[in-house]
């Protein structure tokens, strides 16, 4: 009895005032994440999120047992004797699911998206779109922050595209990150090398440019090389090929379609430099009062458990780097991610960087192992506004290459 009353409870969604809810309630926004960035719903004119508010979306529910569900609540810091206030498609079957994990303190906030001019969102959210946007885009639909003609679409991949022939994004050209990095340390190819392989896939500075791949770091590694080139207009495909793929649109097989080339960049190249940094770069950077230098690496890499990776074969990290996270391993970016692998929310990577010392008016490179890491997470500094982002594309790979440069192992404060 005592537990079928509680469900009824938890069911029951009872309404509170905004009021009410800044002084007493944590608003939990129950709508896919792309809402909560910025992008509007079918029939309004302006998304975001209510100010403090956590994004908990029903979507992610079905991906969760309870044991993940609670880390989840626990990562997000929304503790069981936390009085909740839920909003936005879902709220029913999150406080249902809730209600069964023991919170006992939910209600409803009916009118948390009313006041458009209190909403939040990302400064840049529209460089991140979501996989219906994208379907609507192709369907010549309007949308929102719509791209001007001559956008182009790619997927990004490593080699010969195996599993693009099997099934792509229809419409959709190919990108092999060995043509914009290159050995030994992958860095980024020389700037003519850069140039003639964009003109080549009919890429100028002109041209709209959204990407995909079957992990966002691929994309993210082209995305911020693009950027520093000079392309205006450069969006990533939120969750990626996956996020496609579960809303069950459309795909395509085979070889991607002929590409005619551009004749000309338009401007100079690249027109960013100060998005990428040399070692050089980096070490003035650590003595800067205004520099940091973030690690965009798993735990167990940056106190030198393991390199991460099996051609790199020193062990550490940078000393007077901070911590900036990673996910479980050099292949992983959990950390900044939804369970659904779209991107986490802003607040809450802003809150981990901050705690390390990372600030949005210092002038942070990031870096990993060799820049696929560090691309994404420069992307989502530039979703939130960041002025002075960077890559340090080297990273460990290159640092460690010098016997020269100093090294630091184990356990650490996470802020230098």
């Amino acid at each position: 009895m005592k537990t079928r009353t509680f469900y009824a409870l938890a069911a029951c969604l009872l309404p509170w005032t905004l009021a009410q809810a800044a002084s007493q309630v944590l608003p939990l926004d129950t709508r896919a994440s792309a809402y909560f960035n910025g992008w509007p719903e079918a029939g309004a004119k302006q998304g975001g999120h209510y100010p403090g508010a956590v994004n908990l979306a029903s979507s992610w529910l079905g991906k969760l047992d309870d044991d993940q569900l609670q880390a989840l609540l626990a990562r997000k810091g929304i503790a069981v004797q936390q009085p909740l206030g839920l909003y936005g498609t879902g709220s029913k079957a999150v406080a249902a699911r809730l209600g069964k994990l023991g919170y006992r303190h939910i209600s409803y906030l009916p009118n948390a998206l009313a006041d458009t001019a209190k909403l939040k969102a990302l400064p840049n959210y529209q460089a991140l779109v979501p996989a219906f946007w994208l379907r609507d885009l192709q369907q010549g639909k309007p949308v929102t922050a719509a791209p001007a003609k001559g956008w182009k679409l790619f997927e990004v991949g490593w080699s010969v595209p195996k599993a693009y022939l099997l099934s792509h994004i229809p419409g959709a050209g190919y990108i092999d990150t060995n043509t914009l990095e290159s050995e030994p340390l992958w860095n980024k190819v020389d700037d003519k090398q850069l140039e003639a392989t964009l003109l080549a896939q009919g890429i100028t500075s002109s041209t709209p440019v959204i990407l995909y791949g079957r992990d966002t770091l691929m994309a993210a590694r082209a995305a911020h090389i693009l950027m520093l080139a000079g392309v205006k207009d450069v969006r990533i495909l939120d969750g990626g090929y996956p996020a496609w793929s579960a809303a069950d649109y459309p795909v395509a097989r085979g070889l991607p379609p002929p590409v005619t080339a551009a004749r000309a960049w338009g401007g100079p190249f690249p027109a960013h430099p100060e998005w990428l940094v040399s070692t050089a770069e980096a070490k003035a950077l650590l003595k800067s009062p205004n520099g940091r230098l973030a690690s965009i690496r798993s735990w167990a890499e940056f106190t030198g458990e393991t390199s991460g990776y099996s051609y790199i074969k020193p062990k550490g990290d940078i000393p007077g780097a901070a911590w900036g996270h990673g996910g479980v391993n050099a292949n992983d970016m959990s950390d900044f991610r939804n369970p659904d692998h779209t991107m986490r929310s802003a607040d809450e990577i802003a809150a981990f960087w901050r705690e390390a010392g990372i600030l949005p008016e210092q002038r942070v490179a990031f870096y990993c192992g060799t820049g696929w890491r560090a691309s994404e997470a420069f992307f989502y500094a530039y979703l939130m506004g960041w002025k002075q982002p960077a890559v340090y594309d080297g990273g460990w790979m290159e640092w460690s290459s010098d016997p020269a440069n100093p090294v630091v192992r184990g356990e650490r404060p996470i802020k230098p």
